[in-house]
């Protein structure tokens, strides 16, 4: 989490930086609590959240649910603002991820 950490702080000083996350659970949201980590445990000041938030989850949303929370629900844990663009897109992330990274990569 610390290598996690130094990288988001030199990245984010100069660029922002958004987050894209593959299913769910505690592995798809391990690296996105590198910013709470920062702001609560290490009280480090202006430290910019994520620019961005996309999940990909054929899990139901709902709040509470670790593998299916909905977006908003990460304003609450200080890892997105409320004015953070966020998209959620259910569906099998085997047939949607290669899909988009083919269109983001212009492939």
């Amino acid at each position: 989490m610390m290598v996690l950490a130094e990288w988001y702080t030199d990245l984010t000083a100069k660029t922002p930086l958004g987050f894209f996350q593959i299913a769910g659970g505690i592995a798809g949201d391990f690296p996105i609590c590198v910013v709470p980590m920062l702001h609560q445990d290490l009280q480090r000041q202006n430290v910019p959240l994520w620019a961005y938030f996309c999940q990909i989850s054929d899990s139901t949303t709902s709040y509470g649910s670790y593998s299916g929370a909905v977006p908003n629900e990460k304003i609450t844990w200080g890892k997105l603002g409320k004015d953070t663009p966020k998209f959620i897109i259910e569906s099998d992330a085997t047939i949607v991820a290669p899909l988009m990274f083919a269109y983001i990569l212009g492939c």
